[in-house]
């Protein structure tokens, strides 16, 4: 991206022949790597490798997810995306900071080995937001590995905006937490307790009206089915995320591939997404949900989340833009 000026308006353009439409750039508040970069231990060149990958699918700012992992490696990492921020390039995705996905998740690890999670320590988690100051952004915590919600709460008093994951909590967990400071869930629907009719759950909360508490969605089709899809935009204004992940890397003792349109562990556990919010998009859109809508889903409303001086959904001075051809029809095999 370079820097200019809007001059004027207007409805026409043209792109290797197709129609184009200028058009807010997506903010992407949980990716944890991307074709083989692991953002986890990401270092120089990986990171300008990355943002061209991203700017390509159409995404002008991130937050590096890191995944659990032993506490003495967070740091590291850390420091890591800290150098990488100082150094972007300006025509390249801004870092706006990390989403720590864990330690201090619960019953529904997914793809965190199980040995990695821990209850919340509040004491530890303090001292690695102030040794990094402003870098840690999003937070993925469990209810029941934060039980008095003094996690969250320290947290919000950092400004750092809490999300719920990786859990099966109860309804009345989940709106404790939101009582705490908690606004957010982590990948609705993965990783996290089945919604029932007489235990809601925290799917449940996400999709309360009287709970405020934003879902963020998966939109790549594998994750979450596209009746589904539908279902949670018709019910509430979700937040679109890649949960994209590095594939052919090693993770822990095994190897992530890319299979059936999605990253998967060799013993079969889905691990994150092999596509970009571009692909969320147009897969809403293919849904019958306004363009305006799903773009908001992946620009103005994570940007709002974080409270930047602008919405990256907002067309206006300084805004994030991308200019995007006419979107093809696709087919997916009569699942719309």
């Amino acid at each position: 991206m370079t820097a200019s000026s809007i001059a004027e308006v207007g409805a026409t353009g043209s792109l290797a022949g197709r129609p184009v439409t200028l058009q807010p750039g997506y903010l992407d508040l949980q990716i944890n790597g991307v074709d083989d970069i692991d953002f986890s231990v990401a270092d120089g060149a990986d990171w300008d490798r990355a943002g061209r990958r991203l700017l390509a699918a159409g995404v002008t700012a991130y937050l590096p997810t890191i995944c659990s992992m032993p506490l003495d490696r967070y740091d590291a990492a850390l420091i890591r995306v800290e150098d990488a921020r100082r150094a972007a390039r300006v025509d390249l995705p801004r870092i706006l900071g990390v989403h720590l996905e864990g330690p201090f998740l619960g019953g529904a690890p997914g793809a965190h080995p199980k040995s990695m999670l821990r209850a919340m320590d509040v004491d530890w988690l303090r001292g690695l937001l102030e040794r990094h100051p402003g870098l840690v952004r999003l937070v993925t915590v469990a209810p029941e590995a934060d039980p008095d919600s003094d996690g969250i709460a320290m947290l919000v008093d950092h400004g750092v905006v809490v999300a719920l994951g990786h859990t099966t909590c109860t309804y009345e967990q989940a709106v404790a937490a939101v009582t705490a400071g908690a606004t957010l869930t982590t990948h609705l629907f993965n990783g996290m307790g089945s919604l029932h009719h007489r235990e809601p759950g925290i799917i449940g909360a996400a999709l309360d009206p009287r709970v405020d508490l934003t879902p963020t969605l998966i939109g790549d089709f594998v994750h979450v089915h596209p009746g589904v899809v539908g279902l949670v935009f018709a019910a509430s204004n979700p937040i679109l995320v890649s949960d994209a992940v590095a594939t052919g890397v090693h993770y822990f003792d095994a190897t992530v591939v890319a299979d059936r349109g999605a990253a998967f562990l060799p013993n079969g556990t889905l691990t994150g997404a092999i596509s970009l919010l571009d692909v969320a998009v147009q897969n809403v859109v293919s849904l019958g949900v306004a363009t305006d809508l799903a773009t908001a889903a992946a620009s103005a409303r994570p940007g709002a989340v974080l409270g930047l001086d602008f919405a990256p959904g907002t067309i206006a001075v300084d805004a994030d833009l991308v200019v995007r051809a006419a979107w093809p029809e696709v087919d997916f095999g009569g699942q719309r």
